[in-house]
Order: structure tokens, then C-alpha cells, then sequence
């Protein structure tokens, strides 16, 4: 539902086009001057349509104090002159009265229709782009069949949905799915990694501030969750919030509200909110890192991706596919694996899963020469076992030992990038998880 303000004069004028707007599903406030207008706080409505002429002022004075809202400008005193000037002062268009309420309509439909455009190319640019593509996922294991199911029994509602996987098993992938499969399909994506953003900006992030509310907040800002509203809001690492931050996002569960930081206005969002973590909310809840009632929020549905090691022949399948995207992306000729290297992929554990298994396959692609691909091209460790504590060996290790392990047998000759990227994170959760299992690097 787009929230719309109509600033008009004349009441019969105002109340007529709250009607017509009401019959089509928006909901809709009014004012007959600027300064009601000012009382009715634009910036949160999803469109203006103001009178040209008002009492106080021109109807295009309301661009400037609307903070991006778009204004549609009307008027009795209809003119090339006038409409030009009102285009060129920032008006998103532009319509004369006496107007067809068949034309009103579909002109209100098309500006919110180019908004949430807007809003979703926006929050694209800043998105970190997705390893593979929705239409892409691969699998045929019991595991991965469960979670196809699962997202076509979730996807067409509303439901908060939370996304459990080790790192790289294509957490983000099963998101965009829900999403695009969703009543909220044609409105924003909107991925946040919440472990990427400084604890301080967390929440002017999320939930936007107002100009003033801390040093440097020069003007007031929409936060991502504002962005999303009308869509799908993914919070990748969900764990890594701050308590504060989960409070405000309890509040937008419950209510569909979110207040802005150094604001005491709630704003009315209505979005579909996905979560994802590789760790184990109800230890973080015992140890009160994470709340409780946020938590029972966001696993209304859970949707648990197995670890690639844990998918059986899937590797094969992924593996080719992997493969042959990356030769379309390097614009390489079509190449093949050896057996022998067929062979190393399946007894590597990839502690990176897909990800790792990615990055594999493009840095063979852009090595080989012979059309054939070689275990020695893929760069696996060697999966050497080790003792079970029975005195047996065995190449069943936890992800935490295979992270360990890794770690310790490549740092010496690779950079914290490059250990990085071989395991498919980031610089940042390399270092947590250094921390974490008590391995710093070696000096």
C-alpha cells in the first residue's frame, strides 16, 4: 500500500481524488495549504501531488522540503511555460486540471512504479554482488531437495524466514529465491551483511537518522530498512548485531515501524525481512548476546543449507557447472577435468563450500592451456586424515578443524587475502575466526 498526500485548496477538489486514490489501494492523506503539508512530515510518503497555486506558496516549493519524496504538480492554469518551469524545479510530472480520474490513476501507478525502480537499482549498486545467479542453484541431494521444497512452501507468503549454513554454502542464493518467488517480488532486494558495518554506523544503516542526531549528519537520511519497504530486506550475519540494533529490528517485526536515529516518529514500512548466520542463535541468546524474542521473530521458518562436503555427488554436478560459467564469463573455450582431478574434488573437504569450490574453478579456467584441467591446477591442499583419538584415521573433520588445519598449513607462504579468498570469506571473518579458535598469525 503507497502512502500519498494530495495538497489541493478547494476541499471538494482534495476529498474527490482521495477517493479516487482510496478505490485504487493507496492510502491517502491531505492538506490544503504548504504549511499543513510541512505537519504531515513528506519525506515519508511514497508520493506528493500538490497544487500548483496554493495559499501559502507555489506547489513546487514542496520538492525542496519533501527530502526526495516525488512531487506530481497539477493546475487549472495549464501551459507549456508552467509545466516546463515545474519539471525543471525537480516536479517528477506534471497534470492539468479538469483531469480524466482514469489518467490520474495510471500516472500515480506509473511515478510509483519508476520509484521502486528507483530504489532498487539503488540498492543494488551498493549490494555486494551474488556469487551465482537465483536460477542457477544445483542439487540433487536429499538435503538440498528439502530446501527447494521448503523455499516453494515459503516463498509466495509474507513470513520471516531465517537462513542457517556454514560460510560460502549459498546463504544469499536461497534469499534472492524467496524473494523473487514473493508478493514482494517487484520491490526493492535489499542484502545488508551485517557483519561488514561498523558497530557505530549500525544503526544509523538500518534505520536511517535525522540531521543533527550526531556529528557529520549534515541532513536526514533513509535507512536500508526504509529502502526495502515494498520488498525483501536480507540480513546476511544476522548475529553480529548489536543489542541496540536488535531491539529497533524487533520493533520493525512486531509493528512495521522503524524510527530514524534522533527521531521521535515512527514511519510505517511494510517488507518482507530474511535473515541469515553460520552461528548458533540459541547459544548466543544463552549467553545474552542476542535477544530472545528477536530470535523466536526470526526463525518463524527455518531453512538450513547443508555444507558441501555433506552433499555427496552434488560436487560432481557443481564442479562442471561451476566450470563451465566461468569459461562463459572469461569468454574461455569450453574445458574438461581430468579424472584425477574429478578425484581430488571429491576427497577435499572444502571448508569454503560453494564459494571455495568457485573460485576454484575460475583460477583453473584462466590457467589452463590444454583443454583439460589437472588436479594440480585446482591448488587443493592435501586432505591428509588424522587421528580420531582411537588410534584411527579418519577424514571426518569438524568445520572448525578443517578451518585450523588450513590455516596452519598455508599462512606461511600466503597473505591474509589470499587465505582469505581460498576459503571463500572475508579478511574481516578470517580474523574473527582467528580470534575465535585462538590461532593468530604468526609473526
Amino acid at each position: 500500500m503507497s502512502n500519498l498526500l494530495i495538497v489541493e485548496d478547494e476541499a471538494i477538489i482534495r476529498q474527490a481524488l482521495r477517493r479516487l486514490l482510496e478505490r485504487h489501494g493507496h492510502q491517502v492523506e491531505e492538506a490544503g495549504s504548504i504549511g499543513e503539508a510541512k505537519e504531515s512530515r513528506m519525506e515519508d510518503k511514497d508520493l506528493v501531488i500538490a497544487d500548483l497555486r496554493l495559499p501559502d506558496g507555489a506547489g513546487t516549493e514542496l520538492i525542496e522540503l519533501g527530502e526526495g519524496t516525488p512531487v506530481l504538480i497539477m493546475t487549472s492554469y495549464a501551459s507549456v511555460r508552467s509545466a516546463v518551469q515545474s519539471m525543471k524545479m525537480g516536479a517528477v510530472d506534471y497534470i492539468s486540471k479538469p483531469f480524466d480520474h482514469e489518467e490520474m490513476v495510471l500516472l500515480v501507478e506509473r511515478i510509483l512504479r519508476q520509484s521502486r525502480l528507483q530504489r532498487q537499482n539503488a540498492a543494488l549498486k551498493s549490494a555486494v554482488s551474488d556469487c551465482y545467479p537465483v536460477t542457477e542453484m544445483v542439487g540433487d541431494c536429499p538435503a538440498m531437495q528439502d530446501v527447494f521444497e521448503r523455499i516453494r512452501r515459503v516463498a509466495p507468503t509474507d513470513t520471516t524466514v531465517l537462513i542457517l549454513g556454514e560460510s560460502g554454502t549459498g546463504k544469499e542464493l536461497v534469499a534472492r529465491a524467496l524473494h523473487e518467488s514473493s508478493p514482494y517480488r517487484d520491490g526493492p532486494f535489499v542484502p545488508v551483511n551485517c557483519a561488514s558495518i561498523p558497530e557505530t554506523l549500525i544503526e544509523s544503516e538500518l534505520f536511517g537518522h535525522e540531521r543533527g542526531a550526531f556529528q557529520n549528519a549534515l541532513e536526514s537520511r533513509h535507512g536500508l530498512v526504509e529502502a526495502a519497504s515494498g520488498g525483501t530486506l536480507f540480513l546476511d550475519e544476522v548475529g553480529e548485531l548489536p543489542l541496540n540494533a536488535q531491539a529497533r529490528l524487533l520493533r520493525v517485526l512486531q509493528n512495521g515501524e522503524v524510527r530514524r536515529l534522533g527521531s521521535d516518529h515512527l514511519r510505517q514500512v511494510e517488507l518482507r525481512v530474511v535473515a541469515a548466520t553460520h552461528r548458533q542463535l540459541d547459544a548466543l541468546v544463552e549467553e545474552g548476546l542476542f535477544r530472545e524474542d528477536l530470535y523466536f521473530r526470526l526463525r518463524v521458518m527455518e531453512i538450513r543449507l547443508p555444507p558441501l562436503r555433506e552433499r555427496g555427488d552434488d560436487i560432481d554436478k557443481l564442479a562442471v557447472y561451476l566450470l563451465e560459467k566461468a569459461c562463459r564469463r572469461l569468454n574461455h573455450p569450453p574445458l574438461r577435468m581430468s579424472p584425477e582431478a574429478m578425484a581430488a574434488i571429491r576427497g577435499y573437504a572444502w571448508p569454503g563450500n560453494v564459494r571455495e569450490l568457485e573460485n576454484a574453478m575460475e583460477r583453473a579456467a584462466i590457467l589452463c592451456d590444454d583443454g583439460v584441467i589437472g588436479p594440480d591446477l585446482l591448488s587443493i591442499p592435501e586432505n591428509r586424515p588424522i587421528p580420531d583419538g582411537r588410534g584411527e584415521e579418519t577424514p571426518s573433520l569438524s568445520m572448525d578443524e578443517y578451518f585450523v588445519r588450513f590455516v596452519r598449513e598455508n599462512e606461511a607462504h600466503m597473505t591474509e587475502t589470499e587465505l582469505a579468498k581460498r576459503l571463500g570469506i572475508s579478511r574481516k571473518t578470517l580474523w574473527e575466526r582467528r580470534q575465535r579458535l585462538r590461532i593468530p598469525r604468526n609473526r
